[in-house]
């Protein structure tokens, strides 16, 4: 089992991240929430990971806390919700968020996110209620990443990223187009237009 990184971020792309240690070149998804704090390329970073293994691939999911990837366990433990969903959910809700829609009931939230309906909703309303008490929604002491501050995601041309990272997340085209048009400013990078763009759909 992998459990953590901790090298140099080599690239970076909404929502892959390419990590190098001593030379081999890791490959791990993040959520949103947590690919927001990387580092700019080149610098060090300390992603906590969960490693899953297919018989078509092996596949390592990364997450700036501890907090998120207990999160994403709980998750993917419900019935009907595999890690691609479980990272779509973690991108468009933070794990205090998550938490939030739980405790009060919020499925109008949750369906709002891709490839959530309302039986799967409900399932995790039901499923999760009692799992979360596991968790210890404590402020980010678990921090993977310490001493830097929010950096843009990709700087080239931020419509198009977004528009990539969010269809990369279980959105239609149609949907990540109008979404981003919709917020879209000259000059905005990609954090911004995919930060508002989730916003906007919630």
């Amino acid at each position: 089992m992998i459990g953590r990184l901790l090298g140099t971020v080599a690239d970076k792309q909404a929502p892959d991240l390419l990590i190098d240690i001593n030379g081999v070149g890791y490959e791990v998804q993040l959520p949103l929430t947590s690919f927001y704090e990387l580092p700019d390329v080149g610098q060090t970073a300390t992603v906590y990971t969960h490693f899953v293994v297919r018989e078509d691939a092996q596949l390592l999911y990364g997450f700036i806390s501890k907090q998120e990837r207990a999160l994403f366990r709980l998750l993917i433990k419900a019935n009907g919700v595999g890690p691609k969903l479980a990272l779509t959910i973690l991108s468009g809700l933070t794990a205090e968020q998550f938490v939030q829609c739980v405790e009060h009931d919020d499925i109008t939230t949750l369906v709002k996110l891709p490839g959530v309906g309302k039986k799967t909703a409900e399932r995790l309303l039901i499923e999760m209620r009692d799992r979360i008490k596991e968790l210890n929604m404590t402020p980010s002491s678990e921090r993977a990443i310490g001493g830097m501050t929010t950096r843009p995601l990709i700087q080239a041309n931020g419509m198009d990223d977004a528009i990539s990272a969010l269809v990369s997340l279980g959105y239609t085209p149609q949907q990540a187009q109008k979404a981003v048009k919709s917020v879209y400013s000259e000059g905005d990078d990609s954090e911004v237009v995919i930060r508002n763009a989730l916003k906007s759909m919630l």
